[in-house]
């Protein structure tokens, strides 16, 4: 067992801190800040490389401009436990047969100063769903393919082939923009929502300002800038000594003042993407192998701090159809290493080198946790090499259609599951035509849509039994932790992080002391 060597010098230096599922640290007084006003800064981790209202579904840009910038339809409650509420849309109905009418909000105005109405809405999601463009919203819809009736300047109704029980929910995902907005990504964003976007300089700063004419109430916060800083050290510090406002993602290694620092449990959860499709990962045996070799607890309290969660499926354990019953894989290097040699028997290329591919900046520490997970596979038998690379240059790797001669690829990255149904998860990460599946399975894709098209106890049932599915059976990917986060907030300003922080920081959510 390597736990109490490839570890050690993380347990070393990791201080201790309280559980993500306890209370959270309280900000208070500190030192005085250089900023006056109104205005804030926010220290973030990870490069914004696109303003891109329809992928503001991806956390390194949605934490900036989801809410701010853009907004959507509808808006799921992640701390009062009130389900779906109205943004743009003040109200819906079913009106059977998969259409839902959509009853929005009038007196609302874009950033550009046009009138927001339900041809905009139109536009938004036929642009979204454009084949011209790569927006992530597609994907979350699976196999439905939506119609637009506009039956005046503020009623729409959206039919979806086959039906969506939980359109409503849907509609949360997907970012209104004006209907002049070309089919192409645009630099500068035209919202609804309180900011427009002052200036952006790409892997330096964004700024938003506050619009004197947002529909709804005035945010706290006139302006708000965003700096970047790979060095989660370097974040804490400057919020410490009155450089910064905010830095929602520190390391647990540098959140040592209760004062200050707030632990919260997020809705990202780490997991390596597998490609079926290339030898040796095609072999279920291989996979299993990859599952049994990484020891899941020697990461907490080490390089992960205490408070991540064990995971079974890439869903946090709120999730609708949740299973209890699926366990996570023991760690069994034994087994891991006879796999191999069993799979090697009967002529699979088991030597062939393997890539673990990282995002950078995913989250603090992610480097170590790569290269410790090289090592485990390593000590089994297993061929690996790793390489971090940028949000932009992970993209089409991850998405589909998957470049023609690649080597076989365990992609680390996080999925982020905040709205409580699988549906916005299972067809693009399983599906075999899911954008980011590395799957090809009929009975999986036979329970994704009757999950999709059914509800209440029915929809969880079905659901409950896919997680068992992939996890157990087809041994899909290999699932590894529910995350927690530490933010460290300044003595300026009040700000309580929630599950949906680390992909969707609303200014308003913050307020002056």
């Amino acid at each position: 067992m390597r736990r109490t060597t490839l570890l050690l010098s993380a347990a070393l230096v990791m201080p201790a801190v309280m559980s993500a599922f306890g209370p959270a640290f309280g900000p208070a007084f500190g030192p005085a800040f250089a900023q006056d006003g109104r205005d804030v800064t926010i220290v973030l981790g990870e490069n914004t490389d696109l303003v891109e209202p329809c992928m503001a579904t991806r956390s390194n840009i949605g934490r900036v401009i989801l809410q701010n910038i853009s907004e959507t339809l509808t808006q799921y409650d992640v701390t009062g436990g009130q389900g779906v509420l109205p943004r743009l849309a003040e109200s819906w109905e079913d009106r059977g047969n998969g259409a839902w009418r959509f009853n929005l909000r009038q007196g609302v105005t874009f950033s550009d100063g046009s009138t927001f109405d339900a041809n905009d809405v139109k536009h938004s999601f036929e642009r979204a769903m454009s084949d011209q463009l790569t927006c992530e919203t597609p994907r979350y819809f699976g196999e439905a393919t939506l119609s637009f009736n506009v039956v005046d300047d503020h009623t729409i109704d959206i039919t979806a082939e086959p039906a969506q029980p939980i359109l409503p929910l849907l509609m949360s995902l997907v970012t209104i923009v004006p209907s002049e907005t070309p089919v192409e990504f645009v630099r500068e964003p035209i919202g609804t929502g309180p900011y427009t976007l002052a200036s952006w300089e790409p892997g330096q700063s964004i700024v938003l300002e506050r619009r004197d004419d947002y529909w709804g109430e005035a945010p706290a916060v006139e302006t708000a800038s965003y700096v970047y800083r790979t060095d989660p050290a370097v974040a804490a510090a400057m919020v410490e000594q009155g450089e910064a406002d905010l830095a929602p993602s520190i390391s647990a290694v540098d959140a040592t003042n209760p004062e200050t620092d707030i632990s919260y449990l997020n809705s990202e959860t780490l997991h390596l993407r597998l490609d079926s499709e290339i030898a040796p990962i095609s072999d279920k045996r291989v996979r299993e192998a990859i599952n049994l070799a990484i020891d899941r607890e020697a990461f907490i309290g080490t390089l992960l701090p205490e408070g991540a969660v064990v995971a079974t499926a890439l869903v946090p354990p709120t999730t609708l159809g949740w299973n209890p019953d699926v366990k996570p894989y023991a760690y069994d290097p034994e087994r891991a290493a006879a796999l191999l040699e069993e799979a090697a028997a009967d002529g699979v290329p088991v030597d062939t080198t393997l890539q673990l591919l990282g995002r950078s900046n995913l989250f603090p520490s992610v480097v170590e946790v790569i290269e410790a997970i090289q090592q485990m596979l390593q000590d089994v038998g297993f061929n690996v090499e790793t390489q971090m690379l940028e949000a932009g240059q992970i993209e089409p790797i991850w998405n589909k259609p998957y470049l023609e001669g690649r080597p076989p690829q365990m992609l680390a990255v996080q999925h982020d599951n905040s709205r409580g149904d699988p549906v916005f998860t299972m067809f693009f990460k399983y599906a075999s035509e899911g954008r980011q599946s590395g799957i090809a399975d009929p009975r999986v894709d036979e329970l994704i849509s009757q999950a999709s098209a059914t509800t209440g106890e029915e929809r969880a049932k079905l659901w409950s039994e896919l997680f068992a599915y992939l996890h157990d059976d087809v041994v899909a990917d290999v699932p590894l932790f529910h995350m927690v986060n530490f933010a460290r907030v300044g003595s300026r300003v009040a700000f309580e992080p929630t599950i949906a922080t680390n992909s969707e920081l609303e200014l308003a959510d913050i307020s002056f002391r």
